[in-house]
Order: C-alpha cells, then structure tokens, then sequence
C-alpha cells in the first residue's frame, strides 16, 4: 500500500480521510496533540511539525512518502507562500521524493473576471494578496513538479460550504447586500464534495500537471446566494445598496470576496475526473435543510462560530 502525506488537516482534509485510508497508509502534519488525536481517530498515523518551523520540518524529510494532499493555507500576510517553499525543501532533502502531489488552490488566483466565464486556460490575474499568496504556492509546486518528475494536480475552488460553514453571520448581522444589477458572481463547492475531488485527483494517474476549476455547476449572484440562505432559514434579507455604498460599509476583508466577479467553468473536472457532484447546485443542501427543522435551529443558535 502506498504512503500519503496530509499537509493541513483542516475540514476538508477530515472529511476526505474515510475515504484515503481505502486507498493509502495515511500520515499526517499535526502541531497539536489534539490534531493527533483527530488524525489517530481518522486512521492516520500523526506527524509533528509545524510549517513555519523548518528544523521541524526535517521528520518530514525522513519518511517513505510516495504522495502528498496539501491542503495547508498560505500565511494570513504577504504575498508569498514561504510555508509551502519550506514544505517542499523539506521533501527533495528526503532518500525519495513523492510522485503524485494534489493542492487546494482557490479561483481567486483568476482576479476579477467581470462576470464572464473562466476556465483553466483563463490567465492568472490575482488582485488581493491572499489570491496571490496562491499564485506564488502554485508557482513553487509547478517548478518542484518539473524539476522532479511529479505529477501534480491542482484544485482551485470558489467558497466552500456545508452546513456547518454558511455564512449566516452576515444575515445576522444585517450587513447590507449589493443591488443585483450591480452584484458580482461566483460558483460554491460543497465540502463533501471537496473532499472527494481530493481523492480523485490523487488518484490520477496520467501524470504531468493539471489544473482542475473544483466547482458547482452553478455561478450565483452574492445576492442571489444570500437570498436563498434567507429563504431557507427565515431570516430578514439586508438592504440592497449601490455597490460603491456597500464597499464603504463593509470592512476591506469582505469587499476583497464582494469585489471580484467570475463564473467558473467545470467542464474539465467533470470529463477528466469524472466528477460527481453530490450538491452541484447551492440549492441541493439547502433543500435538504428547509425539510429539517431541527436541524436549521441547530445551525441558527451556532451561528456566532460559522464563518
């Protein structure tokens, strides 16, 4: 059985641990004993290190690892990614260096596309500096993949979601919404579903790079999609308002999302992974929800934690 590095067990990497325990003997990056615990409960075997720290770096350089999920963010400052530079000096320091590599990327890297569709072949224009925190991580993983032979494949997904991770703070909170003849576009993807693209493209086996759009079928308007999350819980819709007066009434990290508008194409990810969405569409889950009460009430009084 192959060995696998997780680098970054977050949500995603969580839920897609059932299913790449099936495949691999999974190891991964922990900083804290109760990651250890989460990875051990999950199948997998801890590793201590921390991606800010290089000497803790060197357990990695010592295993067997024949691929690696990264799905680790870049630092929250800069605009470049030092921890995936530091990630894989660590890897070419070991005796062998793993062949397949999958990252989590983000669209964001595409910039502001103006509402038109983008697919992989869009040139990377990244506006803020998280998105081009990105570019630079995807930069230094396409020169490892040349330099060494690997093959990597590259998931850059719009905002993810679950039911667990919608975004009703800011219904709560009022904030207000841009008119929709103004608004920005953008496609979601649901966290189940990340988690099994991530196996999927780990499981690629036709080598080289690719890049894959890991996104729903669907672009929504950001008023379009908050006035479904509304529907569904029976909360209040915020004012609409011109977009330069929601801009000033909102703080500079939420414009960075509102601020750009693209609807992403992802005729690739369905004809070469043969990808299968369980929620293609927002609508699908919340569907689900509005048939469960006691559920939304669930989600409702936990608000004050969801992003």
């Amino acid at each position: 059985m192959r060995n696998l590095l997780i680098v970054g067990l977050g949500d995603v990497a969580r839920r897609a641990l059932p299913y790449l325990v099936r495949h691999w003997r999974v190891l991964a990056v922990t900083r804290s004993p109760q990651a250890a615990r989460i990875a051990r409960a999950g199948g997998a075997l801890p590793v201590s290190a921390n991606l800010d720290d290089w000497k803790s770096l060197q357990r990695v350089a010592g295993l067997a690892i024949d691929d690696v999920l990264i799905t680790a963010p870049p630092p929250e400052n800069g605009r470049t990614d030092p921890r995936m530079r530091k990630l894989l000096s660590a890897m070419t320091k070991a005796d062998s260096i793993p062949q397949r590599l999958c990252y989590i990327s983000t669209t964001g890297v595409y910039g502001d596309g103006g509402g038109e569709w983008l697919d992989e072949t869009s040139p990377l224009r990244p506006q803020s500096d998280r998105a081009q925190r990105r570019a630079d991580a995807e930069a230094a993983l396409r020169a490892f993949s040349r330099r060494h032979g690997v093959q990597l494949t590259i998931l850059r997904t719009p905002g993810i979601y679950a039911a667990d991770r919608l975004p009703l703070r800011r219904l709560l909170d009022g904030l207000p919404l841009i008119r929709p003849e103004e608004d920005s576009f953008s496609n979601h993807i649901h966290a189940d579903d990340l988690a099994r693209l991530c196996v999927a493209g780990l499981l690629r086996v036709n080598g080289g790079l690719r890049c894959y759009n890991a996104c729903d079928d669907e672009p929504l308007s950001v008023t379009d999609w908050y006035s479904q999350l509304a529907d569904c819980f029976l909360l209040p819709l915020p004012e609409m308002l011109p977009r330069e007066e929601v801009k000033q009434r909102v703080s500079p990290g939420l414009w960075s999302f509102l601020a750009e508008s693209r609807r992403v194409d992802n005729t690739r990810l369905r004809r070469e992974l043969k990808a299968v969405l369980r929620y293609p569409t927002v609508r699908v889950l919340l569907e689900e929800l509005s048939a469960d009460a006691g559920l939304r009430a669930e989600i409702l009084a936990k608000a004050g934690k969801i992003r």
